[in-house]
């Protein structure tokens, strides 16, 4: 499929500055949706040693399997919403996930049987497939390309702020412990009786926030326009950069669509010449971000600051400071993503995290434990949350060509759920095969060989349009 070059126009004629404001606050209200993705992924870290007590969990496979569950559910939330927001609209698939959110997190609190307790996880994890899949294209969808960057980089300071705000929730609501309790009165504490249970029904207020959002946030221009609905998208697009810009972009974007009509966009399209190119290296992007190894030090924070002679009150403030350096450089690389660009950044995170990685592995094997392995894992967060974090979610965002990004971006986030999957059930299995000095060598190898994988084959999409970065990724063969 050959896409002619795409006029500039539409990258020459910048938003009006008075619209600037209109246009992140839908972006925020959108972003919503990354911040409950971020607090009901993390939350587990600091719930999980209480609620593994209250329900009797011992092996590894179990504990994996609770810890990974929602994994299942994000699959299916972001393997769908591609349809979804095709066939509905963007706003709509938000609505339905928010609603999820909402009800899924109370449930699981609730849950008195490990059954029920996997199952609402589950819901709770489709919520975040859908809202990982369609909050960051539904910002891009909507951004001006001179800011485009930044707001959909703000859903992934949506998402650190969520992570944040659910290890602050863990310290605050969790009682302090004596170190060397019986476990008979372990099993008796407020904690693991009813501690576990308010650290995940905390996220239903923030849930019930971004369902009255979804409610008053416009559809997709690019969207409505695909759909013949050229009057809504021009009103759209001329509150988000005024007359002069929504001309010139909704022109873009016909040009583009007329260039794909004749044919429905369908899964056998990916892999068209061009296309399947930029689904694999978007693919290759998303389980690259997860298998860095940077969701252990969410997910198994406990244990990896256990391992590292942390007692148990220590280790929770210990996951707050850790968020709060996520937040730090998520919130410096919100401001240098559009003028630095793509690929240096995501080479700059590959050698930073691989280095902090392989001297992890270099302090656990000297027994160099405390202090020097909570610097190495906040070096090794500081790199992730300024470059892989956001970036991944940018360059998915942008790279596929409007007529299969949907669907693209559906193959993508499912591949990154996926691979989320298998880092969060193996890390049970591998730390106990391996020794944590082993996997981190693991995970920093992962790394070194992805900085190589962006070197080669990433393309830079800054300061272009989408019409423009789709005639040139089609142009490549």
């Amino acid at each position: 499929m050959q896409i002619a070059p795409i006029n500039s126009r539409s990258s020459e004629s910048a938003p009006d500055a008075e619209h600037t404001i209109y246009v992140w606050g839908i972006a925020l209200a959108a972003a919503m949706g990354g911040l409950l993705f971020g607090y009901d992924w993390v939350v587990i870290g600091g719930a999980r040693q209480f609620y593994e007590a209250y329900f009797g969990l011992t092996s590894e496979y179990l504990i994996g399997w609770a810890n990974s569950c929602a994994l299942v559910g994000c699959f299916l939330g972001s393997f769908v919403a591609g349809y979804l927001g095709d066939r509905f609209g963007r706003r709509r698939v938000l609505l339905v996930s928010a609603i999820l959110f909402a009800i899924s997190s109370g449930l699981t609190g609730w849950s008195y049987s490990f059954s029920s307790f996997i199952f609402w996880r589950i819901v709770g994890g489709t919520a975040i497939g859908l809202s990982s899949n369609i909050s960051p294209m539904y910002i891009a969808e909507i951004s001006p390309a001179q800011i485009r960057g930044r707001l959909v980089s703000l859903n992934q300071f949506a998402i650190v702020v969520g992570i944040l705000l659910a290890q602050i929730a863990n310290w605050r609501i969790a009682q302090p412990i004596p170190e060397h309790i019986a476990h008979v009165a372990f099993l008796q504490t407020w904690n693991v009786q009813f501690g576990w249970r308010w650290m995940f029904c905390a996220v239903v207020v923030p849930a019930i926030a971004f369902t009255i959002m979804s409610l008053f946030i416009p559809e997709s221009p690019r969207w409505l326009l695909s759909k013949r609905m050229d009057e809504a998208a021009y009103s759209v697009l001329t509150k988000v950069g005024g007359p002069s810009y929504a001309l010139a972009e909704a022109d873009s974007i016909k040009r583009t669509i007329q260039m794909e009509a004749g044919s429905s966009a369908s899964w056998s399209d990916l892999w068209l010449p061009g296309v399947r190119r930029i689904v694999l290296i978007g693919m290759a992007l998303a389980v690259l971000q997860q298998w860095t190894g940077i969701n252990i030090l969410f997910n198994y924070a406990a244990e990896v600051y256990r391992s590292a002679g942390y007692g148990e009150n220590d280790i929770l403030l210990n996951i707050v400071i850790t968020g709060t350096i996520n937040l730090i450089f998520t919130v410096l690389a919100m401001l240098i993503v559009d003028r630095v660009g793509r690929r240096p950044m995501m080479l700059f995170g590959c050698i930073g995290i691989g280095l902090s990685h392989l001297f992890s592995s270099l302090a656990y094997r000297q027994g160099w434990h405390g202090s020097a392995v909570l610097i190495l894992t906040l070096s090794a967060i500081a790199c992730y949350a300024l470059t892989l974090a956001p970036i991944t979610w940018v360059l998915i965002s942008e790279i596929f060509p409007n007529k299969v990004r949907s669907q693209a971006v559906s193959v993508a986030v499912s591949a990154l759920w996926i691979s989320s999957f298998a880092l969060t059930y193996t890390f049970p299995l591998i730390n106990r095969a391996l020794g944590s000095s082993g996997t981190f060598l693991g995970y920093g190898i992962v790394c070194i060989v992805g900085a190589l994988f962006v070197f080669f084959y990433v393309p830079e999409t800054k300061g272009k349009t989408l019409e423009q970065i789709e005639a040139k990724v089609l142009s490549s063969r």
